[in-house]
């Protein structure tokens, strides 16, 4: 056995072999004949829990917030409806391009997995950085502060909580998940799969409120639905908070690695969830219109609670309650995708080896969600959510329409990969023309959030030459890495995992 596997630890993460593969089926490879065994992960994750990770994921503290934000840069109550059915189908034509991509490259990692077989390590590599310093940090930061938003204001009924209370909150939120995450595998998908049948929970009941609503005749917030603002600047900005709400519909291709039978179970978990969640969203929308007024929406970040408070008099403090539970599930989906992100990017050399590190008995990667968590807790310097909305989300969507130009180039360059589905091809054609256009919108106008965004992403190729193409490092490097590899594991009682296959 290798050096950097003499820790003691035992055979018993390792699935046995039968001639280079796994006798269950499902795709965990061992050692073939001759070499080390490998420590891989086992496949834990049924197709259950796959549609709560994406439902449980996309259904965070977007639908709570925004509203408001799609709102704001419409005033418009019909374009805002229109905007969330056409943010819940462009999201699913992304989910089912990325479903081609997750059933050929069936590596954890997701775009930058993707990025990487496509184009080349530089590629991928600048994906990794950006998810590591603007796309996930900024994600939890703003699911959090939703939870804390809400689990605070049964306490301020007549005002807004404090901001440092918000944000304290915030933070108790992502540490508390990061002890959970860390603790094991099946208990973080308890608290996935538990908190995500309470946020359908919460948002059925939402839904028939309004319906009800409704049914008794009172309209009056539909009359002139489409009088509104129609600017280029503002329609883009509005379906940035439109599909901000749907983000999470490629958090499952983060794991694949984990996830049983992905070949079936990863399309589907996509046609069952994008639909669920497009549908729920959409009738949400129009309860929050049927029974709170104009200015009451724009006045208000928690929406839910104007809707609770109108509607369901005495019961009203069940809606934060229920909504900061929900964005609680979501912040547990993302820092369970997002440090197995940077396990992946580690085990392609593309980021210290400390990431690579998953505890020996529950195999969770301990020093990447702490790295996680800390990152995220840096977001918190500011406390303008939608400000945080529109600076990543020029940065993500370029990321994605790169990721499916990869699937077109991956057509051309490797027409012999296994694709066991196969999107038309005018799908992808249509959502990157679609995506481009909606980062560019907003952007002719107010350059600067993308500028940024170009300009941190270009910031890595120095660190990438400098740090991965540079292979004559001085001796001190790897020690520092070694020291940094052998401190986690002896506080952290981890090891080196390794992936079932290569991305080379």
């Amino acid at each position: 056995m290798p050096d950097r596997f003499a820790n003691g630890v035992t055979s018993s993460l390792v699935e046995p072999p039968v001639n280079g593969h796994s006798p269950d089926g499902n795709g965990t490879a061992g050692a073939a004949d001759g070499q080390d065994e490998k420590i891989v992960l086992k496949r834990k994750l049924t197709l259950i829990n796959g549609v709560a990770i994406i439902v449980g994921t996309i259904i965070g503290s977007g639908i709570f917030i925004a509203p408001t934000g799609v709102f704001y840069y419409t005033e418009s109550v019909g374009s805002s409806l229109f905007i969330w059915s056409a943010c819940g189908i462009l999201s699913t034509i992304g989910a089912l391009c990325y479903a081609e991509l997750g059933t050929s490259i069936t590596r954890s990692g997701g775009d930058y997995a993707y990025l990487l077989v496509a184009f080349g390590p530089l590629v991928g590599f600048l994906r990794l950085w950006i998810a590591l310093l603007i796309i996930r940090p900024t994600t939890q930061t703003i699911v959090a502060l939703t939870f804390a938003h809400y689990a605070a204001k049964p306490f301020f009924e007549d005002c807004d909580p404090p901001q440092n209370a918000v944000k304290l909150l915030a933070a108790v939120c992502l540490c508390l998940l990061t002890a959970i995450n860390c603790m094991s595998v099946k208990v973080s998908m308890k608290v996935q799969d538990i908190f995500t049948v309470g946020k359908l929970l919460a948002l059925i009941m939402i839904i028939l409120a309004g319906l009800y609503y409704m049914a008794t005749g009172k309209l009056d917030n539909f009359s002139n639905p489409w009088e509104g603002n129609y600017s280029t600047r503002n329609i883009g900005y509005a379906f940035y908070s439109g599909l901000f709400a749907f983000g999470g519909w490629n958090y499952l291709n983060f794991v694949t690695e984990e996830l049983q039978d992905p070949y079936k179970n990863l399309p589907r978990a996509i046609w069952i969830a994008m639909p669920l969640v497009t549908g729920i969203y959409v009738l949400v929308n129009l309860a929050y219109f049927a029974v709170v007024s104009k200015p009451e929406m724009l006045s208000s970040l928690a929406v839910a609670v104007t809707f609770g408070n109108k509607v369901f008099g005495p019961l009203a403090f069940m809606v934060p309650i229920f909504v900061a539970l929900s964005t609680f599930g979501g912040v547990n989906g993302v820092l369970f995708t997002s440090a197995r992100l940077f396990a992946t990017g580690a085990q392609e050399g593309h980021l210290p080896k400390f990431f690579q590190l998953f505890h020996v008995k529950q195999q969770t990667p301990i020093p990447s969600l702490i790295f996680t968590c800390l990152m995220s807790l840096l977001m918190l310097l500011t406390d303008n959510v939608y400000e945080l909305i529109n600076y990543f989300s020029s940065v993500l969507w370029l990321s994605v329409v790169a990721s499916i130009a990869g699937m077109l180039w991956l057509r051309h360059k490797k027409p012999n990969l296994p694709r066991p589905i196969k999107v038309h091809l005018a799908l992808p054609i249509i959502f990157m023309t679609i995506c481009v256009t909606l980062v560019l919108l907003p952007n002719f106008k107010e350059p600067a959030n993308l500028l940024i965004g170009i300009a941190i992403t270009l910031a890595g190729i120095p660190f990438y030459y400098v740090c991965i193409a540079w292979k004559d490092k001085p001796r001190c490097y790897g020690r520092i890495s070694n020291g940094m590899v052998n401190l986690c594991r002896a506080i952290f009682n981890t090891t080196i995992i390794e992936s079932n296959e290569s991305l080379k």
